[in-house]
C-alpha cells in the first residue's frame, strides 16, 4: 500500500463523517468516538449508536488512516489508543473504522 491510497481512505472517511454530521445536525460539542473493531464488535456499535460510520479498511494501513482521521480532528489518544500497533491489528482482526456518538444512542 501506498501514501495515497491511505490518503485516499483518510480523505473519503472525513467526507462521510463530515455529511453524516451535518445531515444529523451534529453541534460543535458533538464529537465523533471512534473505534478500530471486528466484524461483531462493529455490528454491535452500529447496534448500539446511530448514526455510525463505518469502514473496511486494510489491516496494513489500518493505524495510519486512524492517526490520520484523528489528528484531521484535532483528537488526542486515550493511553489505550496510543498501544494500538499493527500487530495488535492483525491479530485482532481488527478490520473495521466505526465513528459514532455517544449522545446518540439508538432507542
Amino acid at each position: 500500500m501506498n501514501e495515497k491510497t491511505i490518503e485516499d481512505q483518510t480523505r473519503l472517511y472525513l467526507f462521510d463523517l463530515t455529511n453524516t454530521a451535518k445531515e444529523f445536525g451534529f453541534k460543535t460539542d458533538d464529537v465523533w468516538e471512534f473505534s478500530v473493531a471486528t466484524d461483531a464488535e462493529r455490528i454491535k456499535i452500529q447496534k448500539d449508536f446511530y448514526p455510525t460510520i463505518s469502514a473496511k479498511v486494510f489491516p496494513e494501513i489500518m493505524l495510519q488512516v486512524y492517526h490520520g482521521i484523528r489528528e484531521r480532528l484535532n483528537q488526542s489518544f486515550n493511553k489505550e489508543e496510543q498501544q494500538l500497533d499493527n500487530r495488535a491489528i492483525l491479530n485482532g482482526q481488527l478490520n473495521y473504522l466505526v465513528a459514532y456518538n455517544l449522545k446518540r444512542p439508538r432507542t
